[in-house]
């Protein structure tokens, strides 16, 4: 039998003397539970608002549709800047990581903002079952609206690891299949925005374009047509649409970005990474959502094939991969159809750089693991020898995989121009800023 923490029921010990005596305070609509967390009903569904912090807007948003037409009500926070950062810092102890911090600040700074009625919302947060914030923030995250005085306020967790369990949420395997065909979309939507914006000859065409086709993508899924046959239609006229944009001949300096998905990804994370480069006049090189999507699934396997773990369920994980194998092949493809943009590699041929150059063991799987290695030699192999690596100071993981691979990784492409940028509340924003100008710089000669 598991005996969870009493307060924060994040380690396996009854109490710990890093946990405070839980003083949760609840409403009439909590049930309390062993670990005193406040549980999702079945009737929260119809009376609560599911707050989504930002990460990646023009996926979340697709995403949202997708919960929406199945029945929830879900809001994308929209609050940004110092002031969300602040917050968590009042509310998080300084050595949590910086997206912990964000996240949770984020999502207080809501909650006090008067906006919504906290009786009536609920946090939803996306948990991968692996080390550090993906499987430990929610304890985070309940001691903080603790101390806020938002206690009663539940928190929703999307995981496929079996973490935790509300009654009132569910996420169904057509739910599942929807939201990795809205990946697709989005992920082909980024890379294509990114490669005509710093190069439009009419300022604000590639965002408005943007703008019209998740207007669109989101009524097509209320409207129930996500078959894969139409997901593909879609993608190709998204790519032909994208084509017609007027772009000046001249190949800007192009900067790949990788690192902790969450500074990777997050404007509130990196400070707005994407726009400033943009303004630079540098296009930004992104990999796709749906590359850690695989990287996650990917690793239950290797749990097989490296340690004889997951023997029940090996068969299941590689029919999974097989499937988010064969997305990738298709969106590779349907990218290969216009010459004017360029895409990604297979994942067998992610999978092998790793290998081939001996960087990094495929065994290294906490936090990004062997795919962010992976993601800086598919880079240089494209030709972006400029590499942002992006990570909250202090991330173990990263510094190992990003950081700790810079060194092997200019032995086999010694053009690579790679710079790691710690993310934290109290790092200078000018500071990275003038680290990017010089990398760009350099990158130019």
């Amino acid at each position: 039998m598991e005996i969870g923490c009493a307060a924060c029921g994040a380690c396996g010990l009854e109490s710990c003397s890093g946990c405070e005596e839980d003083k949760t305070i609840g409403t009439k609509q909590e049930i309390p539970t062993p670990d005193n967390r406040v549980v999702f009903t079945k009737e929260m569904k119809k009376t609560h608002t599911l707050l989504v912090p930002t990460m990646l807007p023009m996926h979340f948003n697709l995403f949202i549709e997708v919960f929406r037409k199945n029945g929830y009500k879900m809001e994308l926070l929209e609050n940004e800047g110092r002031r969300a950062v602040d917050c968590g810092v009042k509310y998080v102890h300084n050595d949590a990581c910086y997206p912990s911090i964000c996240v949770i600040g984020q999502f207080i700074d809501a909650l006090q903002s008067g906006k919504y009625d906290t009786d009536h919302v609920a946090l939803i947060y996306m948990q991968t079952g692996g080390g550090c914030r993906a499987s430990n923030y929610v304890s985070l995250m309940r001691k903080a609206l603790e101390r806020a005085g938002f206690a009663h306020v539940p928190i929703v967790t999307i995981n496929i690891a079996g973490l935790e369990k509300h009654p009132g949420f569910k996420v169904t395997v057509p739910m599942y299949r929807d939201l990795l065909n809205c990946c697709l979309y989005a992920d082909l939507m980024m890379l294509l925005r990114n490669q005509c914006r710093v190069r439009e000859v009419k300022k604000g065409q590639t965002d408005a374009l943007c703008d019209h086709w998740v207007k669109k993508l989101s009524k097509e899924i209320w409207d129930g047509r996500m078959r894969y046959s139409r997901v593909k239609e879609n993608m190709r006229k998204m790519a032909a649409d994208f084509a017609l944009i007027d772009r000046v001949p001249e190949q800007p300096v192009r900067v790949g970005i990788v690192g902790e998905i969450y500074v990777k990804y997050s404007p509130l994370g990196n400070n707005y990474l994407e726009e400033f480069l943009y303004r630079e006049g540098a296009e930004a090189v992104v990999p796709g959502l749906l590359d850690f999507m695989y990287y996650c699934v990917h690793n239950n396997r290797l749990d097989y094939e490296l340690y004889g773990m997951r023997s029940d369920s090996r068969l299941i994980w590689n029919i999974v991969c097989r499937y988010f194998e064969g997305k990738k092949d298709d969106f590779n493809a349907i990218v290969a159809e216009r010459p004017e943009f360029y895409g990604f590699s297979s994942y067998a041929h992610l999978l092998d750089l790793a290998r081939r150059h001996h960087c990094v063991g495929m065994g290294m799987k906490m936090g990004e693991g062997w795919l962010l290695t992976s993601e800086m030699l598919e880079l240089c192999e494209m030709g972006v020898t400029s590499i942002v690596c992006c990570q909250p100071f202090g991330c173990l993981p990263n510094h190992i995989v990003g950081k700790g691979m810079m060194r092997p990784i200019k032995a086999c492409y010694p053009d690579a121009n790679i710079v790691a940028i710690d993310f934290d509340p109290g790092a200078s924003r000018i500071n990275q800023e003038n680290r990017l100008k010089l990398m760009m710089s350099n990158a130019r000669k």
